[in-house]
């Protein structure tokens, strides 16, 4: 395993952390719960955009620019009708 593909399967696996850890933000029952939660998932998400910033810098995870008239048009189409 390359470090290209080891990066990929950190970063699906901290992605797949916090999403774990949201959903046991929202079912938490008491206020102890819900903080112990948050703050993992802080923690998962500054860990998810480490993996993500070195992947990048590194050419392995490439985004690319969208034009503002396609977001206009997306938020228009998902916008509650007026």
């Amino acid at each position: 395993m390359d470090d290209k593909n080891l990066m990929q399967n950190l970063l699906l696996l901290e992605k797949g952390c916090c999403d774990l850890y949201l959903h046991g933000a929202v079912e938490s029952a008491t206020q102890n719960i819900l903080g112990a939660f948050n703050s993992a998932l802080d923690d998962s998400l500054s860990m998810q955009d480490e993996i993500y910033s070195k992947m990048t810098n590194k050419g392995w995870y490439n985004v690319c620019d969208v034009e503002q008239t396609k977001i206009d048009q997306l938020r228009q189409k998902f916008s509650p009708a007026q």
